[in-house]
């Protein structure tokens, strides 16, 4: 009877591993999908450039928004019943996404997708460590659940472009629908009940920084369309700042704060931190871009541009448990500053190839790239996590993974600033050269950058459609020439907040972080 009890339990834990895995892996894959359907997401619903900013950051502007609350929301009502909730609207934005008719339907659905991701990741990692008790067992199921998590996000372009290919652009929202009621089913059926306990939910935190955020956001997003000097964008600036700035006092004051801001008062976990923010700034604000060019202006299938990505996911598999054993050895420092270092250099690289390049010309430029990448996810994870307290352990990944998702919202909003703009000018000054009335110009302008599809379906004549070529390579490279300059100097920076930090061997109870660090390490979403 004990055998059989036994037997039964040990089902169960392993059937609710694979609830967890099926539901992050996921949110994992939409997370980086979407991105290769932009191009036929633009030229399908008639939206430019800035409507496409708008589907990748409507999703990952409210997930960075209340990541570090849907944790604390799964400690006040139970981390079940809020993982759930968040599957369910998880999924119901992926079907509201995949029937939207315009871009404005679509944006709303991507937005309802970050809310249920923002409150089913937190919940996914405390459920596991509920139902392993067993050391090694949770061991081995926290290695089987990052890395399921991390296929997710590695091979959602490989994927995606097919699919896109193969069933249109909805196919990559829909995907989601079947795994999700899947997923509740077994929510329902497998995972256990795990307790509330009383948590306080920082509501002015929560406030101030979506309010802040998203002024931000909109403001650098629809600054190069309406004017850097109209009454909207600069009344947005304002507005971020200030909320920004009593955003940062009221935290420094609160007992228990949504983001802890005082981990920037070390050096080390300062430097780690703004390494982790950095590089989601400078690589995923610039790769948003690289499938409009490859689709839009080398006329490449979907599939090929998601094919194209596998030297870059490839080698940051490989990289990544490199850079533990190189933080192991030498700390931190050197695999941060070498990682930041080789993503500069490769976006740099990858400035200096137009339109016409041949693939293999170009391809050890994401090799750089991934190979930078990988060294800096793990000893982001492992500085701060030595750093702090055990029992602060949860809050501190989460704090890295909220600074990881809010450098890819600001990257993708800074850098289309910058692309968006010179785009802009270039493109007048080129259709006034070929003869285009006056009149006509700004509206052109207009149908490429705000409310037009983009360079697939830019207009059809020759020397127009080369002249919007010519003017999307020359922007984006300014944008990929700005990414490479900030993270040059956060790898200059970097260095120097880590100088003489000695690398501490883990302690114990820094051993006891590893699994948060491993987590930290592979995962975009945030535990609290």
């Amino acid at each position: 009877m004990e055998g059989s009890v036994g037997a039964r339990e040990a089902r169960r834990k392993w059937q609710a591993l694979g609830t967890l895995c099926v539901t992050m892996f996921m949110a994992m894959l939409d997370n980086v999908i979407v991105n290769i359907a932009l191009p036929r997401i633009g030229r399908d619903l008639d939206a430019g450039i800035s409507g496409l900013q708008w589907v990748a950051e409507g999703y990952s502007l409210v997930y960075a928004a209340l990541l570090l609350t849907g944790g604390t929301l799964g400690d006040r009502f139970g981390r079940t019943r809020v993982f759930r909730l968040g599957l369910a609207l998880f999924t119901a934005g992926s079907a509201a996404a995949a029937l939207a008719g315009d871009i404005g339907v679509l944006v709303a659905a991507r937005m309802l997708q970050g809310v249920g991701a923002a409150l089913l990741t937190p919940g996914s990692l405390a459920i596991l460590r509920q139902v392993f008790t067993d050391e090694k067992e949770r061991a081995r199921a926290i290695g089987l659940w990052s890395g399921v998590s991390a296929l997710g996000l590695s091979i959602g372009p490989v994927i995606g472009g097919p699919m896109v290919d193969a069933f249109g652009w909805a196919s990559v929202f829909w995907i989601n629908v079947p795994v999700g009621l899947l997923g509740l089913f077994l929510a329902y059926r497998v995972l256990p009940v795990i307790a509330p306990r009383e948590r306080r939910i920082d509501l002015p935190g929560l406030g101030l920084s979506a309010a802040g955020l998203g002024a931000l956001v909109y403001g650098l997003i629809e600054g190069p369309g309406r004017g850097w000097t109209s009454p909207a964008v600069l009344a947005c600036g304002a507005a971020a700042a200030v909320l920004l700035a009593v955003f940062v006092l009221v935290e420094l004051r609160a007992a228990e704060p949504m983001l802890e801001l005082r981990l920037f008062r070390d050096r080390v976990l300062a430097g780690a931190l703004l390494s982790g923010l950095m590089v989601s700034f400078g690589m995923f604000g610039a790769l948003f871009f690289l499938p409009l060019m490859l689709q839009g202006v080398m006329r490449w299938s979907p599939t090929d541009a998601g094919y194209a990505g596998l030297p870059m996911t490839a080698v940051i598999m490989l990289a990544a448990p490199l850079s533990g054993r190189l933080t192991t050895r030498h700390g931190p420092r050197r695999p941060l500053v070498l990682g930041i270092a080789l993503c500069a250099a490769g976006l740099g690289g990858l400035s200096l190839y137009g339109g016409h390049a041949h693939y293999w010309s170009y391809v050890w430029t994401l090799v750089v790239l991934g190979f930078g990448m990988g060294l800096t996810f793990t000893p982001v994870s492992i500085a701060v996590l030595q750093r702090v307290a055990p029992a602060q352990t949860g809050m501190a990944s989460a704090t890295i993974n909220t600074l990881r998702e809010l450098g890819g919202v600001l990257g993708i909003a800074v850098l289309g600033a910058v692309l968006t703009d010179r785009l802009t000018g270039s493109l007048t000054t080129a259709l006034r050269g070929l003869g285009l009335p006056t009149d006509q110009v700004p509206h052109a302008v207009s149908a490429l950058t705000g409310h037009g599809a983009g360079p697939a379906a830019a207009p059809t004549p020759a020397p127009v459609r080369a002249a919007v070529d010519t003017a999307f390579v020359d922007a984006l490279h300014l944008a990929l020439r700005c990414g490479s300059a900030a993270l040059a100097g956060t790898a200059v920076l970097v260095a120097v907040l880590l100088h003489r930090s000695a690398a501490r061997r883990p302690a114990p109870a820094a051993a006891a972080a590893v699994e948060p660090a491993v987590e930290a390490a592979v995962e975009p979403a945030g535990t609290a």
